[in-house]
Parts: structure tokens; sequence; C-alpha cells
């Protein structure tokens, strides 16, 4: 076992409402509530495994929120850093059950809390004292101009401080919405990051690394793996501070099914996993979160590149047999 890390989470509490239907309003349903968000689906697995895991939102002092918040501390995660103002939870609405077709989702996340702060209003130093790794998403920095200065303040800190940095560069095309696109914001702050957790299609919207338009889902595990070799390549001769990189594979070809494996990068060495597939998906939202989950307790257990890829690619196929956001800490 290497060095215990002690990581932040900084990243917005969401609730999910999603139907128990295909259609989320009809005349006779139900709908289920669930915590969630990328980064503190993150925190909710890193708990489970009893790494020293902090979670950093910003949520109005309310019912639902605390609810929210106690359901990570009963897994593990400390919440007490969470900042407590605004009137505004965010919401995402999913629009089929369990997500188990294209996922479809509507965001009422404009004015909350968390996409109300501003940079300046946290004290950076004090807050990532004690921590050892840092980990952010580009979903923070889609939100808005506002929430991509914040991001770039606590990564400057984090820096200074000699933290670890980990992004997960997932995309979201609804939330991109204020005159900026990834490629005018995100190689600014992912120049900080010692680990990047993505796919090379991200990889290519947001740091403009060649992608070949070619691809698809027909595409071999072999052609795919030497693509993302490829853009592994490149990312490390763009961002050098870059270190470790990991991409996900998901092909869904009914709402049941997924494909599932997953490479790693050093700069000398590429991995990839074995191939996973089911027809029995229970809910494929956050399966990506517990993988970048995985890939942290890899990189922190293990100098094995094999190890580290086997056990990110594990927790995220195994996300998909759970039901709501958080994984359950299988592995």
């Amino acid at each position: 076992m290497l060095n215990q890390e002690n990581i932040l989470v900084f990243g917005e509490l969401l609730l999910r409402f999603s139907s128990s239907e295909d259609q989320f309003i009809s005349k006779n349903h139900t709908v289920s509530l669930f915590p969630g968000g990328s980064e503190a689906n993150v925190s909710a697995s890193l708990g489970q495994w009893n790494i020293p895991c902090s979670y950093v939102s910003c949520v109005p002092d309310n019912a639902l929120a605390n609810n929210a918040l106690q359901s990570l501390q009963e897994l593990g995660v400390d919440t007490n850093r969470t900042i407590r103002q605004g009137s505004r939870l965010g919401l995402y609405f999913l629009l089929s059950a369990n997500g188990l077709t294209s996922g479809e989702v509507v965001y009422d996340r404009k004015f909350s809390s968390f996409s109300s702060l501003e940079a300046g209003t946290i004290d950076w130093d004090q807050l990532l004292e004690g921590h050892t790794w840092f980990h952010w998403t580009a979903l923070t920095p889609a939100l808005n101009e506002n929430m991509a200065a914040v991001c770039k303040e606590a990564l400057t800190a984090a820096k200074k401080k000699g933290l670890k940095i980990s992004v997960d560069l997932n995309y979201r095309s609804r939330l991109w919405d204020y005159g900026k696109q990834p490629i005018d914001v995100m190689p600014e702050l992912v120049q900080y990051c010692d680990v990047i957790m993505g796919n090379i299609w991200a990889v290519n919207k947001m740091l403009g690394i060649p992608v070949d338009e070619n691809l698809n889902r027909q595409t071999s595990v072999k052609t795919y793996a030497a693509q993302a070799n490829e853009s592994a390549k490149e990312v490390f001769s763009r961002f050098p501070q870059c270190k470790h990189i990991a991409n996900t594979f998901r092909f869904m070809d009914n709402p049941k099914h997924n494909l599932f494996y997953g490479t790693y990068h050093t700069p000398e060495h590429n991995y990839i996993s074995d191939v996973f597939e089911t027809n029995e998906v229970v809910d494929r939202i956050g399966s990506g979160d517990a993988f970048m989950a995985g890939l942290i307790y890899g990189l922190t257990g293990s100098t094995d590149g094999q190890e580290i890829i086997n056990k990110a690619t594990a927790s995220g196929y195994k996300k998909l047999f759970v039901k709501g956001d958080f994984g359950n800490g299988s592995i």
C-alpha cells in the first residue's frame, strides 16, 4: 500500500428525479429521488473504501440538502466543509427509468447555491489544508464564467500547496450555454492536473486532441486502444504536468445492454482492461464516476498499471447493477 492520501472533492451536490416509467410525465407513476452529482458520486465510492475523503459543495441550509449530505456522511465522507448559503439546490430530471435508454436529462441548475459562487469567496488555502489530493470535474466550469474562475482559483491554490490534482473531463453539451466552448476554458485549467480521466472524444472536444472521425460502434477494441494510446501521447506532450491518463469506452445497443472497458496510460506505458458486457443493466447513471473513483483508488494503492485500470474498470462496470447515482463500493 502506498502512502494514504487525503482527498478533497469539489463539485455541485444535486438531487436526481427519475421516472419509474419511460415517460416522466404520465397519469399514474412514481418518481424516485436520489442524491447525486458526479463529484458526490466519486466521494461516495471513496468513502465506502475507507479512503479519507472530504466533499465540498455549496448548498442551502434546508432539509433536502441536509439529507443528501447525511447520505454521504453515512458512507464515510466528511461533508463538514461544505458551504451553506443561498436558497437553491441543483436538480436534474432523468426522463427515462434509470437512464436505461439514452438517458435524456433536463438540468435545473441555474441560480443554484453552488452555481452562484464567485471567485474570492472561498479561502482555498484554509480549505485545502490537511489534504494531499484535489479532485474536480469539467461540469463545474461548464456552469458559468464565475465558476470557471472559481476552479482556476482552487487549482492555483492546490498546485501551490503541492496537492495531486485529478480531473474528469465529463462533457455535457446542455451545460455549456454561456458563450464559451470547452476548448476556450479547459486547457487553461487542465494544465494543473496530474491525473486526467475521460474518453478520447471528450479529450478532443475539451483539449483539442485529434480523434479519428471514422471510429464507430463497430470499431475493434484493438483500434480503439491504438487511438487511446495516440491521444494520451499527445496529451502528455501538451500538458507536461499530467502523469496519468485513463479513458472509458462504453457502448449501449439497447436499454439493458452495456459494453465497458478502459485504458490507462503513463508517459512510458499503455494498459487496457478486460472487456465487460452485460444485458442486465439496472442503472447506468454514475458508472463513469465509479470508474473515476476506482482510478483514484488504484493510484493511491498501487504502482502497477494493469492493476490500476482493472480496479477502475471493475468499479465502473459494477455500478451498472446498482440503483441510484452512488455505487455500492464494489470493485
